[in-house]
């Protein structure tokens, strides 16, 4: 008889009172403890495909490990743990899924998921935190703003999503230049889907609660955009509910202008240019999706500004590479990134697709569909923009490896 499969999960080797263990966490918030495994206990869970029974894991073990050590009963033991934490494919997780599910569809706004978990819950404290970020980096404090605008914003702004613990310094320079310009009437944010459902771009009409208040959603736009695709856009909008990569970029919002600036958030799943498809491949649309994007910054004359919130390169151990981070890896990376971010520069959507594109991204580039969308978007510029690299920085990842960010200035 098969047992149930495992569900897809994080799974991180760490030491636990000087053992080794692998910790499982499930990237899609819907369990919120983590699990710890031993060695023997995380094999039997990898092992579970869906299509495996107890003898099949059993020979699967002898032939690994060269020993007849592991029992029926001792695979039931992992089974029953993983599915009481919601870690299989069962109907006990799937009623939870469910659960969850319902309950994000019927939330009028989409829940400071990461506050209290990545950053302070408390307004007073994540405000303290963000000036100290803006005060480390040797940059005015920014003062909290509702008054009109009386010049055009920033066009466009390249920043990171990586947690503030970490890129607190990149968020600082990208957006005091964002700060330093008028403020928008609305802003286009692109993030990056990192469940990547299978559409190519996911909407909600939802505002952002942060701890200095919602940000509201410019439900109009987001509406108009809905029009343009030909998939539903909100099928998978409950990826919404969890995904950090817009919500850094809310929460940066609501610390500079409150509830003043509506939002029209949009998730960037994985799709393929139209310029690098074959002939005929490409039936999703997203081109079109971006060609409206595009009209729509363009009747919005200036003033509205498109923010991408991308990280670049993801490389090393946690990413699945064999080598450890040294310094000619950071230097090559460093390299490759700015190859990269030279096309941003001059707005060249297609040559940033292509430039991460030209070693099949080896670099694991997560913001790639995010930067090309923010790119396209900004087609819509009546006239011609002029781009900075303002920062740019790398960060190491806890469990062997680096991810890098930048802060490119489009006005």
């Amino acid at each position: 008889m098969s047992l149930p499969a495992l569900r897809c999960l994080d799974a991180i080797p760490l030491e636990h009172e000087g053992e080794p263990y692998i910790c499982l966490s499930d990237p899609q918030g819907y369990v919120e403890e983590q699990v710890l495994l031993s060695p023997i206990a995380y094999f039997v869970a990898s092992m579970l495909d869906g299509r495996n029974g107890h003898e099949e894991i059993r020979q699967h073990f002898i032939n690994h490990f060269g020993r007849d050590l592991l029992t029926s009963n001792d695979i039931d033991k992992v089974v029953s743990k993983l599915d009481e934490e919601g870690f299989l494919n069962t109907k006990r997780f799937f009623s939870l899924q469910h659960e969850v599910d319902q309950r994000f569809a019927e939330s009028p706004v989409r829940p400071a998921y990461l506050a209290d978990r990545s950053y302070p819950g408390n307004s007073a404290d994540l405000r303290e935190f963000l000036d100290a970020c803006f005060r480390d980096s040797g940059l005015a404090l920014p003062r909290p703003a509702a008054q009109e605008s009386h010049t055009l914003p920033l066009r466009g702004l390249i920043v990171p999503h990586i947690d503030f613990q970490r890129g607190g310094a990149a968020y600082a320079h990208g957006y005091s230049r964002l700060y330093q310009k008028g403020r928008p009437e609305a802003v286009l944010v692109f993030g990056v889907a990192h469940a990547a459902p299978p559409a190519p771009f996911i909407l909600t009409r939802k505002p952002f609660e942060t701890p200095f208040g919602n940000v509201p959603n410019a439900v109009e736009i987001v509406d108009e955009l809905a029009e343009a695709c030909s998939w539903d856009p909100f099928a998978y909008e409950g990826v919404h509910r969890t995904e950090h990569s817009i919500e850094f970029q809310a929460v940066m919002l609501a610390y500079f202008y409150g509830s003043n600036t509506p939002i029209v958030p949009v998730l960037c799943s994985q799709f393929i240019p139209e310029f690098r498809s074959a002939e005929g491949d490409e039936k999703d649309g997203a081109e079109a999706f971006l060609n409206r994007c595009a009209e729509i910054v363009l009747r919005y004359d200036g003033r509205i500004a498109v923010i991408a919130g991308a990280d670049l390169a993801h490389v090393g151990q946690r990413f699945g590479d064999a080598f450890e981070i040294t310094e000619p890896v950071i230097e090559a990376v460093r390299e490759r990134d700015r190859e990269d971010l030279e096309h941003t520069l001059s707005t060249d959507a297609k040559g940033f697709y292509s430039s991460v594109m030209k070693d099949d991204n080896e670099r694991r580039v997560c913001g790639l569909n995010c930067i090309y969308s923010a790119l396209r978007a900004l087609d819509g510029a009546h006239s011609e923009p002029q781009s900075e690299l303002v920062h740019y920085d790398y960060a190491h990842d806890p469990a062997g490896g680096i991810v890098s960010f930048a802060n490119v200035v489009i006005s």
